[in-house]
Protein backbone atom coordinates (compact mmCIF):
# COMPACT_ATOMS: atom_id res chain seq x y z
CA UNK A 1 0.00 0.00 0.00
CA UNK A 2 3.19 2.42 0.87
CA UNK A 3 4.41 1.69 -2.37
CA UNK A 4 1.66 2.20 -4.44
CA UNK A 5 0.93 5.12 -2.88
CA UNK A 6 4.41 6.56 -2.89
CA UNK A 7 4.77 5.80 -6.57
CA UNK A 8 1.44 7.59 -7.58
CA UNK A 9 2.80 10.59 -5.91
CA UNK A 10 6.17 10.33 -7.41
CA UNK A 11 4.42 10.20 -11.40
CA UNK A 12 2.54 13.48 -9.97
CA UNK A 13 5.64 15.13 -8.96
CA UNK A 14 7.56 14.08 -11.83
CA UNK A 15 4.43 15.81 -13.74
CA UNK A 16 4.81 19.00 -11.96
CA UNK A 17 8.58 19.43 -12.74
CA UNK A 18 7.55 18.90 -16.14
CA UNK A 19 5.34 21.90 -15.72
CA UNK A 20 8.21 23.84 -14.26
CA UNK A 21 10.46 23.43 -16.98
CA UNK A 22 7.71 23.88 -19.89
CA UNK A 23 5.70 26.83 -17.55
CA UNK A 24 5.34 29.10 -20.33
CA UNK A 25 4.13 27.05 -23.64
CA UNK A 26 1.66 25.47 -20.31
CA UNK A 27 0.16 28.63 -19.31
CA UNK A 28 -0.15 29.40 -22.94
CA UNK A 29 -1.80 26.15 -23.91
CA UNK A 30 -4.48 26.27 -21.16
CA UNK A 31 -5.22 30.08 -21.63
CA UNK A 32 -6.21 28.46 -25.44
CA UNK A 33 -8.27 25.79 -24.88
CA UNK A 34 -11.89 26.09 -24.74
CA UNK A 35 -12.77 24.31 -21.57
CA UNK A 36 -10.60 21.63 -19.21
CA UNK A 37 -11.24 18.85 -21.23
CA UNK A 38 -9.61 20.66 -24.32
CA UNK A 39 -6.88 21.53 -22.14
CA UNK A 40 -6.15 17.91 -20.86
CA UNK A 41 -6.38 16.34 -24.33
CA UNK A 42 -3.81 19.14 -25.23
CA UNK A 43 -1.66 18.57 -22.28
CA UNK A 44 -1.89 14.31 -22.84
CA UNK A 45 -0.76 14.95 -26.51
CA UNK A 46 2.17 17.00 -26.02
CA UNK A 47 5.89 16.06 -25.94
CA UNK A 48 7.30 17.74 -23.45
CA UNK A 49 10.53 18.90 -22.49
CA UNK A 50 12.16 16.97 -19.20
CA UNK A 51 15.73 17.34 -18.71
CA UNK A 52 15.12 18.13 -15.20
CA UNK A 53 13.28 14.49 -15.02
CA UNK A 54 15.46 13.02 -16.56
CA UNK A 55 18.49 14.21 -14.29
CA UNK A 56 16.73 13.26 -11.63
CA UNK A 57 15.31 9.44 -12.80
CA UNK A 58 19.00 8.92 -14.02
CA UNK A 59 20.56 8.50 -10.26
CA UNK A 60 17.92 5.39 -9.86
CA UNK A 61 16.38 2.98 -11.70
CA UNK A 62 14.09 4.67 -14.07
CA UNK A 63 10.69 1.89 -13.77
CA UNK A 64 11.65 2.30 -9.53
CA UNK A 65 9.18 5.38 -9.37
CA UNK A 66 6.83 4.22 -12.27
CA UNK A 67 3.03 3.01 -11.29
CA UNK A 68 2.47 -0.65 -12.18
CA UNK A 69 -0.35 0.01 -14.10
CA UNK A 70 0.70 2.77 -16.23
CA UNK A 71 0.62 2.48 -19.90
CA UNK A 72 3.84 2.34 -21.58
CA UNK A 73 3.21 5.28 -23.53
CA UNK A 74 3.34 7.62 -20.74
CA UNK A 75 6.59 9.19 -19.04
CA UNK A 76 10.10 9.98 -20.04
CA UNK A 77 11.12 8.69 -23.31
CA UNK A 78 14.15 9.13 -25.91
CA UNK A 79 11.62 11.77 -27.23
CA UNK A 80 10.72 13.38 -24.71
CA UNK A 81 7.92 13.34 -21.95
CA UNK A 82 4.37 12.11 -21.98
CA UNK A 83 1.79 13.27 -19.92
CA UNK A 84 -0.63 10.71 -17.97
CA UNK A 85 -4.23 11.60 -16.91
CA UNK A 86 -3.76 11.85 -13.57
CA UNK A 87 -0.42 14.11 -14.30
CA UNK A 88 -3.05 16.72 -16.67
CA UNK A 89 -5.39 16.71 -14.23
CA UNK A 90 -3.15 17.64 -11.26
CA UNK A 91 -1.81 20.65 -13.60
CA UNK A 92 -5.02 21.53 -13.92
CA UNK A 93 -5.94 21.37 -10.92
CA UNK A 94 -3.73 23.92 -9.58
CA UNK A 95 -4.41 27.78 -10.03
CA UNK A 96 -2.95 29.72 -13.11
CA UNK A 97 -1.36 32.18 -10.83
CA UNK A 98 0.47 29.04 -8.87
CA UNK A 99 1.79 27.86 -12.04
CA UNK A 100 4.15 30.40 -12.16
CA UNK A 101 5.19 30.67 -8.24
CA UNK A 102 6.07 26.79 -8.04
CA UNK A 103 8.59 26.52 -6.45
CA UNK A 104 11.40 24.55 -8.26
CA UNK A 105 13.82 23.24 -4.92
CA UNK A 106 10.66 22.50 -2.87
CA UNK A 107 9.37 20.17 -6.48
CA UNK A 108 13.09 18.51 -6.52
CA UNK A 109 13.27 17.61 -3.14
CA UNK A 110 10.19 16.52 -2.34
CA UNK A 111 10.46 14.12 -5.29
CA UNK A 112 14.17 12.93 -4.18
CA UNK A 113 12.70 12.47 -0.49
CA UNK A 114 9.80 9.89 -1.97
CA UNK A 115 12.59 8.16 -4.17
CA UNK A 116 14.64 7.05 -1.23
CA UNK A 117 11.41 6.18 0.18
CA UNK A 118 10.11 3.95 -2.43
CA UNK A 119 13.83 2.77 -2.80
CA UNK A 120 13.48 1.70 0.50
CA UNK A 121 9.96 0.30 1.00
CA UNK A 122 11.20 -2.05 -2.23
CA UNK A 123 13.94 -3.73 -0.08
CA UNK A 124 11.59 -3.83 2.72
CA UNK A 125 9.46 -6.38 0.66
CA UNK A 126 12.06 -8.07 -1.49
CA UNK A 127 14.30 -9.00 1.79
CA UNK A 128 12.24 -11.15 4.40
CA UNK A 129 14.97 -10.48 7.28
CA UNK A 130 13.94 -6.79 6.56
CA UNK A 131 10.44 -7.37 6.38
CA UNK A 132 9.93 -9.17 9.89
CA UNK A 133 12.15 -7.15 10.74
CA UNK A 134 9.76 -3.78 10.36
CA UNK A 135 6.92 -6.10 11.26
CA UNK A 136 8.19 -5.97 14.99
CA UNK A 137 9.06 -2.82 15.20
CA UNK A 138 5.84 -1.54 14.35
CA UNK A 139 4.31 -4.28 16.40
CA UNK A 140 6.53 -3.40 19.12
CA UNK A 141 5.36 0.44 18.49
CA UNK A 142 1.57 -0.15 18.40
CA UNK A 143 2.36 -2.10 22.00
CA UNK A 144 4.43 0.63 23.85
CA UNK A 145 1.06 3.10 22.48
CA UNK A 146 -1.83 0.67 23.15
CA UNK A 147 -0.48 -1.78 24.92
CA UNK A 148 -2.21 -1.29 28.88
CA UNK A 149 -3.83 -4.09 30.82
CA UNK A 150 -6.83 -6.79 29.71
CA UNK A 151 -10.15 -5.24 30.93
CA UNK A 152 -12.11 -8.38 29.85
CA UNK A 153 -11.86 -11.65 31.69
CA UNK A 154 -11.36 -14.48 29.20
CA UNK A 155 -13.15 -18.12 30.76
CA UNK A 156 -12.61 -21.16 29.55
CA UNK A 157 -16.20 -22.75 29.92
CA UNK A 158 -18.68 -22.63 27.11
CA UNK A 159 -21.69 -20.72 27.11
CA UNK A 160 -24.64 -23.06 27.82
CA UNK A 161 -27.50 -21.31 25.89
CA UNK A 162 -31.11 -23.17 25.61
CA UNK A 163 -34.03 -21.87 23.67
CA UNK A 164 -35.84 -20.35 27.39
CA UNK A 165 -32.40 -18.37 27.17
CA UNK A 166 -33.69 -16.59 23.93
CA UNK A 167 -37.46 -16.44 24.58
CA UNK A 168 -37.95 -12.77 26.48
CA UNK A 169 -39.91 -13.13 29.48
CA UNK A 170 -43.83 -11.33 29.30
CA UNK A 171 -47.21 -12.08 30.65
CA UNK A 172 -49.51 -13.96 27.72
CA UNK A 173 -53.18 -15.24 27.90
CA UNK A 174 -53.74 -19.01 27.04
CA UNK A 175 -56.73 -19.89 26.24
CA UNK A 176 -57.64 -23.67 25.20
CA UNK A 177 -61.27 -24.21 23.22
CA UNK A 178 -63.70 -27.02 24.09
CA UNK A 179 -62.26 -28.69 20.64
CA UNK A 180 -58.44 -28.42 22.20
CA UNK A 181 -57.25 -25.83 20.06
CA UNK A 182 -54.99 -23.86 22.09
CA UNK A 183 -53.40 -20.06 21.71
CA UNK A 184 -51.54 -17.48 24.18
CA UNK A 185 -52.24 -13.58 23.16
CA UNK A 186 -50.05 -10.85 25.08
CA UNK A 187 -51.76 -9.36 28.40
CA UNK A 188 -51.26 -6.14 27.37
CA UNK A 189 -53.33 -6.35 24.27
CA UNK A 190 -56.19 -5.99 26.72
CA UNK A 191 -57.71 -3.18 28.81
CA UNK A 192 -59.77 -3.06 31.37
CA UNK A 193 -63.98 -2.64 30.64
CA UNK A 194 -67.05 -1.48 32.82
CA UNK A 195 -68.85 -4.77 34.36
CA UNK A 196 -71.78 -5.50 31.98
CA UNK A 197 -70.22 -4.66 28.96
CA UNK A 198 -70.03 -6.65 25.85
CA UNK A 199 -65.92 -7.12 25.20
CA UNK A 200 -64.42 -8.18 22.12
CA UNK A 201 -64.00 -11.35 20.54
CA UNK A 202 -60.95 -12.90 21.72
CA UNK A 203 -61.02 -16.16 19.84
CA UNK A 204 -63.10 -16.87 16.80
CA UNK A 205 -64.86 -20.09 17.21
CA UNK A 206 -66.73 -22.93 15.20
CA UNK A 207 -70.22 -22.89 16.05
CA UNK A 208 -69.36 -26.39 17.86
CA UNK A 209 -66.65 -25.16 19.77
CA UNK A 210 -66.29 -22.72 22.86
CA UNK A 211 -63.49 -21.55 24.93
CA UNK A 212 -63.66 -23.31 27.90
CA UNK A 213 -60.31 -22.62 29.41
CA UNK A 214 -58.51 -19.85 30.39
CA UNK A 215 -55.51 -18.79 32.26
CA UNK A 216 -52.34 -15.95 32.69
CA UNK A 217 -48.91 -17.55 32.99
CA UNK A 218 -45.50 -16.04 32.26
CA UNK A 219 -43.88 -17.12 28.55
CA UNK A 220 -41.22 -19.03 30.84
CA UNK A 221 -43.04 -20.77 33.01
CA UNK A 222 -43.92 -24.47 32.52
CA UNK A 223 -47.45 -25.91 31.81
CA UNK A 224 -48.64 -29.09 33.83
CA UNK A 225 -51.41 -30.17 31.32
CA UNK A 226 -53.77 -32.83 33.32
CA UNK A 227 -56.08 -34.82 30.55
CA UNK A 228 -59.24 -36.76 30.84
CA UNK A 229 -57.15 -40.00 31.57
CA UNK A 230 -55.70 -38.63 34.57
CA UNK A 231 -51.80 -37.90 33.12
CA UNK A 232 -50.06 -35.11 33.52
CA UNK A 233 -47.77 -33.78 30.13
CA UNK A 234 -45.11 -30.86 30.08
CA UNK A 235 -45.55 -27.94 27.96
CA UNK A 236 -43.43 -24.67 28.11
CA UNK A 237 -45.83 -21.28 27.80
CA UNK A 238 -43.52 -20.34 24.72
CA UNK A 239 -44.04 -23.35 22.83
CA UNK A 240 -47.52 -22.57 22.49
CA UNK A 241 -48.36 -20.55 19.35
CA UNK A 242 -49.02 -17.02 19.75
CA UNK A 243 -52.26 -15.72 17.37
CA UNK A 244 -54.53 -12.76 17.09
CA UNK A 245 -58.17 -12.44 18.60
CA UNK A 246 -59.57 -14.10 15.14
CA UNK A 247 -57.83 -17.15 15.16
CA UNK A 248 -58.46 -20.34 16.49
CA UNK A 249 -55.13 -21.22 17.73
CA UNK A 250 -53.27 -24.54 17.12
CA UNK A 251 -54.63 -27.75 18.19
CA UNK A 252 -53.10 -29.21 21.44
CA UNK A 253 -53.06 -32.62 20.13
CA UNK A 254 -49.93 -31.26 18.16
CA UNK A 255 -48.07 -30.36 21.47
CA UNK A 256 -48.64 -32.85 23.10
CA UNK A 257 -48.41 -36.82 22.62
CA UNK A 258 -52.46 -37.17 23.30
CA UNK A 259 -53.93 -40.52 22.66
CA UNK A 260 -56.76 -40.64 20.57
CA UNK A 261 -60.10 -39.79 22.59
CA UNK A 262 -57.69 -38.20 25.15
CA UNK A 263 -58.43 -34.55 25.99
CA UNK A 264 -56.77 -31.52 28.21
CA UNK A 265 -58.87 -31.24 31.25
CA UNK A 266 -56.78 -28.66 33.69
CA UNK A 267 -53.61 -27.06 33.54
CA UNK A 268 -51.42 -25.72 35.99
CA UNK A 269 -48.55 -23.29 35.03
CA UNK A 270 -45.43 -23.67 37.42
CA UNK A 271 -41.86 -21.51 37.29
CA UNK A 272 -39.89 -23.97 39.92
CA UNK A 273 -40.61 -27.47 41.26
CA UNK A 274 -40.08 -26.14 44.78
CA UNK A 275 -39.94 -28.74 48.14
CA UNK A 276 -42.55 -28.38 50.84
CA UNK A 277 -45.23 -27.62 47.58
CA UNK A 278 -48.49 -29.65 46.79
CA UNK A 279 -50.74 -30.12 43.36
CA UNK A 280 -53.96 -30.40 44.98
CA UNK A 281 -56.21 -31.77 42.33
CA UNK A 282 -60.55 -32.25 42.29
CA UNK A 283 -62.29 -33.90 40.21
CA UNK A 284 -65.95 -33.52 39.23
CA UNK A 285 -67.57 -36.46 41.27
CA UNK A 286 -66.25 -34.40 44.17
CA UNK A 287 -62.60 -36.58 44.64
CA UNK A 288 -60.02 -34.54 46.03
CA UNK A 289 -56.03 -35.42 46.11
CA UNK A 290 -52.52 -33.86 47.47
CA UNK A 291 -49.63 -34.47 45.97
CA UNK A 292 -45.68 -33.61 45.72
CA UNK A 293 -44.94 -31.08 43.29
CA UNK A 294 -41.59 -32.89 42.87
CA UNK A 295 -43.04 -36.17 41.82
CA UNK A 296 -43.63 -33.97 38.61
CA UNK A 297 -40.22 -33.16 38.35
CA UNK A 298 -38.89 -35.32 35.85
CA UNK A 299 -40.96 -34.67 32.38
CA UNK A 300 -41.10 -37.41 29.86
CA UNK A 301 -42.42 -37.04 26.22
CA UNK A 302 -44.96 -39.62 26.75
CA UNK A 303 -46.50 -37.96 30.25
CA UNK A 304 -47.21 -39.66 33.98
CA UNK A 305 -50.21 -40.70 35.91
CA UNK A 306 -51.25 -37.87 38.20
CA UNK A 307 -54.52 -39.54 39.24
CA UNK A 308 -56.99 -42.38 38.97
CA UNK A 309 -59.79 -41.69 37.51
CA UNK A 310 -63.18 -43.29 37.09
CA UNK A 311 -65.24 -43.47 34.02
CA UNK A 312 -67.31 -39.86 33.61
CA UNK A 313 -65.06 -38.30 36.24
CA UNK A 314 -62.91 -35.26 35.30
CA UNK A 315 -60.99 -32.59 36.65
CA UNK A 316 -61.94 -29.24 37.22
CA UNK A 317 -59.12 -27.82 39.55
CA UNK A 318 -55.63 -28.54 40.03
CA UNK A 319 -53.52 -25.59 42.22
CA UNK A 320 -50.17 -25.66 44.14
CA UNK A 321 -50.49 -25.53 47.88
CA UNK A 322 -47.69 -25.18 50.88
CA UNK A 323 -49.02 -27.87 52.64
CA UNK A 324 -51.50 -25.73 55.35
CA UNK A 325 -53.53 -24.08 52.81
CA UNK A 326 -57.63 -24.02 53.19
CA UNK A 327 -59.38 -25.70 50.47
CA UNK A 328 -62.91 -24.18 49.16
CA UNK A 329 -64.79 -26.21 47.10
CA UNK A 330 -67.74 -24.90 45.13
CA UNK A 331 -70.53 -27.13 43.11
CA UNK A 332 -72.59 -26.17 40.45
CA UNK A 333 -76.03 -26.04 42.57
CA UNK A 334 -73.94 -22.87 44.27
CA UNK A 335 -73.04 -24.88 47.17
CA UNK A 336 -69.83 -24.46 49.05
CA UNK A 337 -67.66 -26.06 51.22
CA UNK A 338 -64.13 -25.12 53.24
CA UNK A 339 -61.59 -27.25 54.63
CA UNK A 340 -58.00 -27.01 55.55
CA UNK A 341 -55.56 -29.22 53.24
CA UNK A 342 -54.51 -31.50 56.20
CA UNK A 343 -57.44 -33.11 56.14
CA UNK A 344 -55.95 -34.74 53.30
CA UNK A 345 -52.72 -36.98 52.99
CA UNK A 346 -50.09 -36.49 50.38
CA UNK A 347 -51.10 -39.36 48.07
CA UNK A 348 -48.84 -41.05 44.90
CA UNK A 349 -49.84 -39.81 41.88
CA UNK A 350 -51.27 -43.73 40.57
CA UNK A 351 -53.89 -42.68 43.89
CA UNK A 352 -57.38 -42.28 43.26
CA UNK A 353 -57.96 -39.45 45.83
CA UNK A 354 -60.88 -38.97 48.49
CA UNK A 355 -64.02 -37.53 48.91
CA UNK A 356 -63.92 -33.19 49.23
CA UNK A 357 -67.56 -32.58 48.82
CA UNK A 358 -70.94 -34.40 49.04
CA UNK A 359 -73.09 -33.84 45.80
CA UNK A 360 -76.56 -34.89 45.30
CA UNK A 361 -77.57 -36.59 41.63
CA UNK A 362 -76.77 -34.37 38.41
CA UNK A 363 -74.48 -32.02 40.92
CA UNK A 364 -71.16 -31.52 39.53
CA UNK A 365 -68.24 -30.12 41.63
CA UNK A 366 -67.61 -26.91 39.12
CA UNK A 367 -64.30 -25.21 40.78
CA UNK A 368 -61.85 -25.20 44.08
CA UNK A 369 -60.02 -22.08 45.23
CA UNK A 370 -56.78 -22.74 47.50
CA UNK A 371 -56.92 -20.41 50.15
CA UNK A 372 -52.86 -19.92 51.83
CA UNK A 373 -51.91 -17.79 54.63
CA UNK A 374 -49.49 -15.27 52.91
CA UNK A 375 -52.27 -15.09 49.94
CA UNK A 376 -55.34 -13.87 52.05
CA UNK A 377 -55.88 -11.25 54.60
CA UNK A 378 -59.35 -9.49 56.31
CA UNK A 379 -60.13 -8.24 52.79
CA UNK A 380 -60.23 -11.16 50.68
CA UNK A 381 -63.15 -12.34 48.59
CA UNK A 382 -64.69 -15.14 46.87
CA UNK A 383 -66.15 -14.00 43.25
CA UNK A 384 -68.22 -16.38 41.93
CA UNK A 385 -69.78 -16.72 38.42
CA UNK A 386 -72.67 -18.16 36.96
CA UNK A 387 -73.42 -19.50 33.41
CA UNK A 388 -76.14 -16.38 33.20
CA UNK A 389 -73.10 -14.22 33.67
CA UNK A 390 -74.07 -13.32 36.90
CA UNK A 391 -71.94 -13.07 39.81
CA UNK A 392 -70.89 -11.27 43.43
CA UNK A 393 -68.35 -10.89 45.45
CA UNK A 394 -68.40 -12.42 49.05
CA UNK A 395 -65.91 -12.22 51.96
CA UNK A 396 -63.90 -15.62 52.39
CA UNK A 397 -64.42 -14.89 55.74
CA UNK A 398 -68.27 -15.60 55.58
CA UNK A 399 -67.37 -19.03 54.37
CA UNK A 400 -66.92 -21.29 57.66
CA UNK A 401 -64.39 -24.05 57.95
CA UNK A 402 -65.73 -27.83 58.72
CA UNK A 403 -64.33 -31.15 57.65
CA UNK A 404 -63.97 -32.24 54.25
CA UNK A 405 -66.77 -34.52 52.41
CA UNK A 406 -69.47 -32.29 53.73
CA UNK A 407 -72.51 -30.76 50.82
CA UNK A 408 -71.47 -27.15 52.12
CA UNK A 409 -73.20 -23.96 52.67
CA UNK A 410 -74.81 -21.61 49.71
CA UNK A 411 -72.50 -19.68 47.69
CA UNK A 412 -74.53 -17.87 45.20
CA UNK A 413 -78.10 -18.28 44.58
CA UNK A 414 -78.60 -20.52 40.76
CA UNK A 415 -81.47 -21.03 38.70
CA UNK A 416 -83.25 -21.01 35.11
CA UNK A 417 -82.21 -17.70 34.61
CA UNK A 418 -79.25 -16.90 36.60
CA UNK A 419 -77.92 -20.46 35.73
CA UNK A 420 -75.81 -22.69 37.50
CA UNK A 421 -72.33 -21.78 38.95
CA UNK A 422 -69.24 -22.14 36.86
CA UNK A 423 -66.44 -20.88 38.06
CA UNK A 424 -64.83 -18.99 41.46
CA UNK A 425 -61.94 -17.04 42.44
CA UNK A 426 -60.12 -15.73 45.38
CA UNK A 427 -59.68 -12.04 44.75
CA UNK A 428 -58.31 -8.80 46.82
CA UNK A 429 -58.38 -5.23 46.67
CA UNK A 430 -57.45 -3.65 43.51
CA UNK A 431 -57.61 -6.80 41.08
CA UNK A 432 -58.87 -7.71 37.47
CA UNK A 433 -60.54 -10.66 36.39
CA UNK A 434 -61.19 -11.96 32.83
CA UNK A 435 -64.49 -13.70 31.64
CA UNK A 436 -64.89 -15.50 28.69
CA UNK A 437 -68.00 -16.99 26.99
CA UNK A 438 -68.75 -20.20 24.85
CA UNK A 439 -68.92 -17.65 21.78
CA UNK A 440 -65.48 -16.63 22.66
CA UNK A 441 -66.45 -13.38 23.89
CA UNK A 442 -63.68 -11.71 26.69
CA UNK A 443 -63.79 -8.99 28.60
CA UNK A 444 -61.92 -7.79 31.43
CA UNK A 445 -62.99 -5.77 34.36
CA UNK A 446 -61.72 -4.45 37.67
CA UNK A 447 -63.42 -6.78 40.52
CA UNK A 448 -63.71 -3.43 42.79
CA UNK A 449 -66.55 -2.82 40.78
CA UNK A 450 -68.10 -5.93 41.20
CA UNK A 451 -70.70 -5.58 44.62
CA UNK A 452 -69.99 -7.48 47.42
CA UNK A 453 -72.99 -9.14 48.53
CA UNK A 454 -73.21 -12.50 51.16
CA UNK A 455 -73.69 -15.75 50.56
CA UNK A 456 -77.21 -16.26 49.76
CA UNK A 457 -78.19 -13.47 47.05
CA UNK A 458 -78.00 -13.80 43.57
CA UNK A 459 -75.41 -11.65 42.53
CA UNK A 460 -75.42 -8.58 39.50
CA UNK A 461 -74.76 -9.07 35.93
CA UNK A 462 -71.06 -9.98 35.36
CA UNK A 463 -71.59 -9.59 31.27
CA UNK A 464 -73.88 -9.42 28.51
CA UNK A 465 -74.12 -11.81 26.41
CA UNK A 466 -75.67 -12.90 23.30
CA UNK A 467 -78.82 -15.24 22.16
CA UNK A 468 -77.47 -19.36 23.55
CA UNK A 469 -74.70 -17.87 24.66
CA UNK A 470 -73.20 -19.11 28.46
CA UNK A 471 -70.51 -18.29 30.52
CA UNK A 472 -67.38 -20.66 30.55
CA UNK A 473 -64.48 -19.10 31.87
CA UNK A 474 -63.05 -17.00 34.49
CA UNK A 475 -59.23 -15.97 35.71
CA UNK A 476 -58.11 -13.48 37.48
CA UNK A 477 -55.39 -11.07 36.22
CA UNK A 478 -52.98 -8.22 37.88
CA UNK A 479 -54.06 -4.71 37.44
CA UNK A 480 -51.81 -3.16 34.80
CA UNK A 481 -51.37 0.75 35.13
CA UNK A 482 -52.70 3.73 32.85
CA UNK A 483 -55.48 1.31 31.54
CA UNK A 484 -58.75 3.08 29.72
CA UNK A 485 -62.32 1.67 30.01
CA UNK A 486 -62.35 -0.08 26.94
CA UNK A 487 -60.92 -3.80 25.58
CA UNK A 488 -60.30 -2.08 22.53
CA UNK A 489 -56.65 -3.76 21.52
CA UNK A 490 -53.82 -1.52 21.78
CA UNK A 491 -53.07 0.68 18.66
CA UNK A 492 -56.30 0.08 17.60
Amino acid sequence: YDLRKSRERAHVLEGLAVTLENIDRIIALIKAAKDPAEAKVALMKEMWQAKQVAELLARSDTSMSRPEDLDAIYGLSKKGYKLSDAQAQAILELRLHRLTGLEQEKIHGEYTDILVRIEDLLEILQKPERLQKEIREELNAMREQYGDARRTEILESQLDLSMEDLIAEEDVVVTLSHAGYVKSQALSEYRAQKRGGRGKTATRMKEEDFVDKLFVANTHDTILCFSSRGKVYWLKVYEIPQAGRGARGKPIVNLLPLEEGEHVNAILPIRAYEDGKFVFMTTSDGTVKKTALTEFSRPRTSGIIAIDLTEGNRLVGVGLTDGECDIVLFSSAGKAVRFNEQDVRPMGRSARGVRGMALKPAQTLVSQIIACTDDINDESTVLTATGGGFGKRTLLSDFPKHKRGGQGVISIQVGEKRGDVVSALLTGAGGEMMLITSGGTLIRTRTDEISMQGRNTQGVTLIGLGEGERLVGMDEVAETEDETETVEPVGE
